[in-house]
């Protein structure tokens, strides 16, 4: 059995295993959330855990970060969710904490009859071209060069991209815009860009749509959803010249380079150095806010029993689901600025709960 087989397996064990022995469902606190597809697979996966074992219950809508940061300012919800993270500036005005969760990874997939999962490879000028629409066709010399030894169809290549404001782009867009001077003056990175060419599409599930429709195309997406749905991925260079597939080493390489002493935990782990990192990773955030009126204060204190019960039992759940835990030391910096920063009506402190 497979890695894919078994999430897959897995997801359905955990779905089975959410009633209790009358079939019926223990009463637990609600909390709702909404925001990035990058975390949905891990966030249904902790809800369903959480549920199971009567600590909290979590409703979470995967609408993308743009929306995550706009329905957490009209404050909609209980917590927003960006794999973008705000500013200084954009956190005061909003009052809002920010805080990971865990770190996921961004990877390239590819539909390409004949080439088997991972066995492309591609550097990162050449995704720089291919995403500036400057290289049209599969067979074009480079990509050839690249992957001596596979037999590469020659179709025309196409790029499907998120059309949604999203977190995952904005950890794209920073990517390409580190490898290549030309993105950087161009389109730039963001949570939504202009796309010199290709077609959009709303969501993880959107983009993925396109790709396995139409042969010749390329696009990115978050790994675990790329795992879950058995999308084809590919291997990158990575800044010291190692082709890295998109493996848990890898990913937990650049997480060990991690520094969560920097303001807002915004840690910075796109296009590190390092022998045997995946260049294209980073944390994905909670919003929550710092002063929740009174009837948002029992949505605040259940936002932190939910991450709290993660943080401390949701480790293997993030693992098999190929995202990449956070440090015990940087769960104990989240859980003091909770109990710093989030204050009820009156200024009482809301962590911890009584």
């Amino acid at each position: 059995m497979n890695r894919r087989t078994l999430l897959l397996g897995t997801g359905a064990a955990l779905g089975a295993g959410l009633f209790d022995a009358r079939g019926a469902m223990a009463q637990v606190p609600t909390v709702t959330g909404a925001g990035a597809t990058f975390p949905r697979p891990l966030y249904e996966r902790w809800s369903a855990l959480a549920r199971d074992a009567g600590a909290v219950q979590l409703n979470y809508q995967s609408i993308g970060s743009g929306g995550g940061i706009n329905q957490i300012t009209a404050r909609t919800v209980d917590f927003g969710a960006s794999d973008a993270p705000l500013t200084t500036e954009q956190l005061t005005e909003r009052n809002l904490l920010q805080f990971p969760t865990v770190m996921g990874s961004v990877v390239l997939s590819a539909n390409l009859p004949g080439v088997a999962d991972n066995a492309l490879k591609l550097t990162p000028e050449v995704i720089a071209d291919i995403f500036l629409g400057k290289i049209t066709r599969w067979r074009d010399n480079r990509i050839v060069e690249l992957n001596r030894g596979l037999t590469i169809p020659n179709l025309p290549l196409s790029i499907a991209y998120r059309a949604d404001g999203s977190g995952t782009t904005w950890v794209w867009t920073t990517y390409l815009s580190r490898v290549s001077e030309e993105w950087k003056n161009g389109p730039g990175a963001g949570t939504s860009v202009r796309w010199p060419v290709g077609n959009g599409a709303r969501g993880n599930e959107g983009v993925s749509n396109i790709i396995r429709n139409s042969p010749g195309t390329i696009g990115y997406i978050e790994n675990a959803y790329a795992v879950v749905n058995r999308m084809p991925t590919t291997q990158i260079r990575n800044k010291a010249g190692n082709f890295m597939t998109p493996q848990p080493a890898a990913f937990n390489a650049t997480a060990a380079t991690a520094d969560w002493n920097v303001p807002n935990f915004a840690a910075d782990t796109i296009d590190l150095a390092g022998a045997d990192v995946w260049p294209i990773t980073s944390p994905t955030y909670i919003l929550l806010p710092t002063n929740p009126a009174a009837d948002k204060v029992a949505g605040s204190r259940n936002a932190m029993r939910f991450f709290d019960w993660a943080f401390t039992n949701g480790a293997e759940a993030a693992t098999r689901l190929e995202y990449i835990p956070l440090p015990a030391s940087a769960h104990a910096a989240i859980r003091a600025a909770w109990a710093a920063r989030v204050k009820g009506p009156g200024g009482e402190a809301l962590w911890p709960v009584a």
